[in-house]
C-alpha cells in the first residue's frame, strides 16, 4: 500500500487491515512450509505493510 492510501484510512479501517494482513501472513507461512507459495517475496512485503499500518495507528492514537 502506498503512503497516500494509508493516510486516508480511519482508525477502524487500519485495525481491519492489520487483521487481514496478519491472516494473509499466516497463510503464506503455511504455503511456504508446504512448498506451495508462488512468490516468496509476498511474506516480506506483508510484514512491512503490517509494520507501516501499526506505525500509522500509533500516530493516529497520539494525535
Amino acid at each position: 500500500m502506498k503512503k497516500s492510501e494509508l493516510n486516508k484510512l480511519t482508525k477502524d479501517q487500519v485495525l481491519k487491515n492489520i487483521d487481514k494482513f496478519k491472516k494473509d501472513l499466516f497463510n503464506f507461512r503455511f504455503q511456504k512450509m508446504n512448498g506451495q507459495i508462488t512468490n516468496p517475496a509476498k511474506i516480506n512485503i506483508t510484514r512491512k505493510t503490517i509494520a507501516k499500518l501499526k506505525t500509522l495507528l500509533k500516530g493516529k492514537l497520539n494525535a
